[in-house]
């Protein structure tokens, strides 16, 4: 396995070009399953997640290419194509890798009239129950069985749309659901819908392919089914997760960067958050300029479903916190168990206490290098982020979680300043 080596204590300084967003990008590559014509992915960023998600496609009988980009640049650009598909059986040995390979179950079922996928796998952050998206498939006319690991649903006369309540907000539950209800034979209505801009980006590509959907951006979606959607070309929007994991690496190194890609109508949450702990925030016509202030001070935070907080910013802002002035509590609603970071923090010097889904961070004078190990994506952004401020030197073990959302870490963080070098233990 490899390993990420940083010798922290180095302000960070300088442009950060923000990639494409894993979690759209994953949400926007099934889409493809819903048509027979190509659909072309601008600023697919290049992930291990995006790679999987594109050998389960293959599965399915899609074809993936990827064109106009050179290996010493951010990004590509994938061209999918579902002709036919050849198989609607979405293997175990490809979900158990990544959950979101359970978002081929609403575009198969579109289209091909049914679907078999295993129970997904993931990060071990918590229980992600699936019971929403197979109650809005219900809804929409589907039938569904459970047995052995698997979901089998299956609508043999098509689609015929519903409407459905969601009784907790769920992202990917509200992507599967619209998925299958764009090629569905009635209207549909979805309520208390999530709203994230990874759902807004996601109902853009579809409009662009022909689908019909109105509510775009609020928690309410009409969607009148359609016979057919057709190709299209589509951009994939900035990473916001990546973009405030950086913005944490310049305020935790009392350093200053430029985000250059970053929206900030995305980052709303987080920009608060930013700027209560001390850190400027301002708009540049490329981007963000994040810079750290004269000392970070202790905050209140509590993750929710957006507009609030981003649970997979939670780690990364607590990181930062631990260098603040005062304490901090940094309270965690949507996953039970995404705190597995902190005895890591801990063992760098951070003062931490865990109380249910409550900590407490109280602010310390320094951090110390250590060796650490990584135990989901967001987890190891905020070891990587300890380290940079840390003295000494940190190494972050189980680096592969990493590949999976931040593109090309370690050569972004250099070029501003980081002495930060991958090692492989072969």
């Amino acid at each position: 396995m490899d390993k990420i080596v940083i010798r922290g204590g180095k302000p960070l300084s300088g442009r950060i070009p923000i990639s494409g967003a894993k979690n759209a990008a994953l949400t926007l590559m099934p889409c493809a399953l819903l048509t027979d014509e190509p659909l072309t992915l601008r600023n697919l960023p290049r992930l291990a997640d995006i790679d999987t998600f594109g050998h389960l496609l293959n599965n399915h009988g899609v074809s993936t290419t990827i064109e106009g980009t050179s290996p010493d640049e951010f990004g590509r650009v994938m061209t999918i194509r579902a002709n036919r598909i050849t198989s609607t059986v979405a293997p175990f040995d490809i979900v158990r890798k990544i959950r979101a390979s359970f978002l081929v179950l609403g575009p198969l079922l579109a289209r091909a009239g049914e679907a078999t996928v295993w129970l997904p796998g993931g990060d071990a952050i918590g229980g992600r129950p699936i019971d929403l998206h197979l109650e809005a498939l219900k809804a929409l006319g589907a039938s569904i069985d459970v047995a052995a690991g698997y979901i089998k649903a299956t609508a043999k006369g098509g689609l015929g749309g519903g409407r459905y309540r969601f009784p907790m907000v769920s992202v990917g539950a509200t992507e599967n659901a619209v998925m299958a209800a764009v090629l569905a034979r009635g209207a549909s209505c979805l309520e208390n819908a999530a709203r994230e801009p990874e759902i807004i980006d996601l109902c853009k590509c579809l409009v662009a392919m022909g689908a019909r959907i109105d509510g775009v951006g609020t928690d309410t979606l009409r969607i009148e089914g359609v016979r057919d959607l057709h190709g299209a070309t589509y951009t994939v929007m900035p990473d916001r997760i990546e973009a405030g994991s950086y913005a944490c690496a310049a305020a935790i190194t009392g350093g200053k960067v430029e985000l250059v890609g970053a929206e900030a109508a995305d980052l709303g949450a987080t920009i608060a958050a930013l700027r209560a702990a001390g850190v400027e925030v301002t708009a540049t016509p490329e981007g963000l300029a994040v810079a750290s202030g004269d000392a970070l001070s202790g905050i209140d935070l509590e993750t929710a479903p957006y507009p609030g907080l981003a649970t997979d910013m939670q780690a990364q802002l607590m990181a930062m916190l631990t260098l603040a002035k005062g304490s901090s509590r940094v309270t965690e609603t949507i996953f039970e168990n995404r705190f597995r970071h902190v005895p890591e923090l801990v063992r760098m010097g951070a003062d931490i206490t865990v109380s249910g889904r409550s900590v407490l961070v109280n602010g310390v004078a320094a951090l110390r290098g250590a060796s650490v190990v990584a135990t989901d994506l967001r987890a190891s952004m905020s070891l990587v982020l300890a380290g940079l401020a840390a003295s000494g030197e940190t190494t972050v073990s189980r680096v592969y979680h990493l590949d999976r959302g931040y593109e090309r870490l370690e050569e972004k963080l250099s070029a501003v300043g980081a002495d930060i070098e991958r090692h492989s233990d072969d």
